[in-house]
């Protein structure tokens, strides 16, 4: 199995080619992704590489971290698995709840129908 590689401070308009092109210099690539915002539909400024092989993705890493690219330092690593998301609350998903209505302060009578 290859290796995959995170490369971050990307130029916003390099594109899957533009990484799989940088990183063939240094071995055989099986793709090329930048990560891209779902909602304005431009790039976040990172993304991913896959290569076939450990030994030239670490080459690669060793050569390009730092390196600049498009006027911008590359960070350049080994990329991380993700970590699962939860939902925040721990219950199932509805983090609601809380409160009612309006109450009008305690101990007066604003707000309780004339009593």
């Amino acid at each position: 199995m290859g290796k995959n590689i995170y490369v971050g401070n990307l130029p916003y308009d390099t594109t899957g080619d533009d990484l799989k092109q940088l990183f063939e210099a240094y071995g055989a690539v099986s793709n090329g992704q930048v990560i891209i915002d779902k909602f304005s539909g431009r790039s976040r400024g990172f993304g991913f590489v896959e290569m076939d092989h450990d030994h030239e993705a670490q080459a690669a890493i060793d050569a390009l971290n730092g390196t600049d690219y498009g006027g911008r330092p590359l960070t350049v690593n080994e990329a991380r698995p993700r970590e699962a998301r939860s939902t925040g609350s721990g219950r199932g998903g509805y983090g609601g709840g809380g409160g009612g209505g309006y109450r009008g302060s305690y101990g007066s009578n604003e707000g309780a129908g004339g009593y």
